[in-house]
């Protein structure tokens, strides 16, 4: 019945900087615009989608949390990508920025970081070992370690 998701939709309070940040910074392609709001494509268009709504100066912006699904290899890669283009990346589940966590009942690994809102968003890479129940989130370096394999699905 539900395949996948289609769309999210994120509030913003300035419409040509969040446009700049998902389009210049990220690399989305931008389906469609207007002086209210703006979609854009994740991945090959048609798919998926990212909207941003413009909300009045005014009003609070209700922040949101989000994952892009990611290449390992990239994502390896990635806390220098972001900082490379003045994004900075974030910690999460109480560990640092330093390199990716794991989500070991998935497992997948991820790096978080900030959009010009203060979304929370996420770089994810599934990885091909078998679940594990940990009592801790295990940097990616820790997870090799306990699995010895660093392969991705």
């Amino acid at each position: 019945m539900i395949k996948k998701l289609y769309e999210t939709h994120l509030q913003v309070k300035d419409l040509k900087t969040a446009i700049n940040f998902y389009q210049d910074k990220l690399g989305l392609e931008l389906g469609y615009a207007t002086e209210k709001n703006a979609f854009f494509w994740i991945g090959e268009p048609g798919y998926q989608m990212l909207g941003l709504w413009l909300v009045p100066v005014s009003s609070e912006i209700e922040k949101r949390h989000f994952a892009f699904e990611v290449e390992f290899e990239f994502l390896i890669h990635s806390i220098q990508w972001l900082q490379n283009r003045g994004i900075e990346v974030i910690g999460s589940q109480g560990k640092s920025n330093e390199e990716p966590i794991v989500q070991a009942w998935m497992p997948a690994a991820s790096i978080y970081f900030l959009d010009p809102d203060g979304n929370k968003l996420e770089f994810i890479s599934m990885l091909n070992d078998e679940p594990r129940e940990l009592d801790f989130v295990p940097y990616l370096s820790e997870w090799n370690k306990l699995s010895n394999s660093s392969t991705v699905s």
